[in-house]
């Protein structure tokens, strides 16, 4: 059975005039049950973890500032959330809500988290509404119970994953890769073990291209036990902090690509959803729901 991590404080109430897509994290649930695509036995409530696991990938001072909401105010701008112990909590619940999907992902092929996909925490300081790296700490935390041991993350999100790839960038047992807009934020990108950056309006067919060329040779090279897949819908020609130019159908077939390459190879997959910020809420729940109608229909 696919395994979905869910908790109703994904949808996290931001003061006015803070302008985040809060509401796709309650919609597309909703959206998955009421088509048929998964019923309420599919999901599983996160909770807070043992903070343990946060110091494998954060540093210790670093995450206690954030506990304490003691940060600088500089720090906080970087984050671009008002900081409160609820935003702290949910940013917990998500990374635990990763963990818990990593290990159904090894039993079952395949997990995914409705929220997640936080690649812009750094090890010592979060960035671009991101505070934890949800699948950072569960590669570690994978790792440490001697679950799997070389890791592949896929992250095509429109951004970078600039915390990703500083965490990891010592680290050869977590290979980092990133295909992503090439003018988009971070406009200061680090370092990932590979980065496709492409041009603004990249379309369908030259983004399928690369990525088809680039994941079977990739896989083949590192030849991981466990991927990672940030999925975004930032990719998307309609979102606002996206330049790419992707239609939902392309989104679709790159996700088909990437989960049907994880099938047939017997390689277990977990995906955080990441960004969409289309102004029209339907298409970012639509192009979401249709990462986990594939999960349906290539694993179950």
């Amino acid at each position: 059975m696919l395994k979905i991590a869910y908790h109703p404080i994904y949808k996290y109430e931001l003061p006015k005039g803070h302008r985040f897509p809060m509401d796709k994290y309650d919609l597309l649930p909703q959206q998955l049950i009421h088509e048929g695509t998964c019923t309420p036995e599919n999901f599983f409530k996160s909770t807070i973890p043992n903070s343990k696991h946060f110091f494998t990938v954060h540093d210790i001072e670093y995450f206690f500032d954030l506990l304490n909401i003691t940060l600088s105010q500089k720090a906080v701008r970087k984050i671009g959330f008002p900081i409160s112990e609820i935003l702290i909590e949910r940013e917990m619940i998500i990374a635990d809500g990763t963990m818990k999907a990593s290990e159904f992902a090894i039993k079952n092929g395949i997990a995914m988290n409705i929220a997640g996909g936080t690649h812009h925490a750094f090890s010592n300081r979060g960035e671009a509404f991101c505070m934890l790296n949800d699948q950072a700490i569960a590669a570690k935390y994978l790792q440490q119970k001697g679950l799997v041991e070389k890791i592949l993350i896929v992250d095509l999100d429109v951004h970078q994953g600039n915390g990703t790839a500083e965490i990891f960038k010592n680290d050869k047992t977590v290979f980092t890769f990133s295909m992503h807009g090439k003018s988009n934020y971070p406009f200061i990108k680090e370092k990932s073990d590979l980065d496709i950056p492409l041009e603004n309006d990249t379309g369908d067919a030259e983004y399928l291209s690369i990525l088809k060329e680039t994941l079977p040779k990739l896989i083949n090279l590192e030849k991981p036990d466990f991927i990672y897949y940030l999925c975004g819908v930032d990719v998307l020609k309609s979102d606002k902090l996206g330049k790419l130019g992707l239609t939902v159908e392309g989104c679709k077939e790159r996700d088909r690509f990437v989960l049907q390459t994880c099938f047939d190879l017997k390689i277990p997959v977990m995906c955080s959803m990441g960004g969409g910020y289309s102004p029209d809420i339907n298409i970012i729940v639509n192009a979401h729901a249709n990462t986990f109608r594939l999960a349906q229909d290539i694993y179950c």
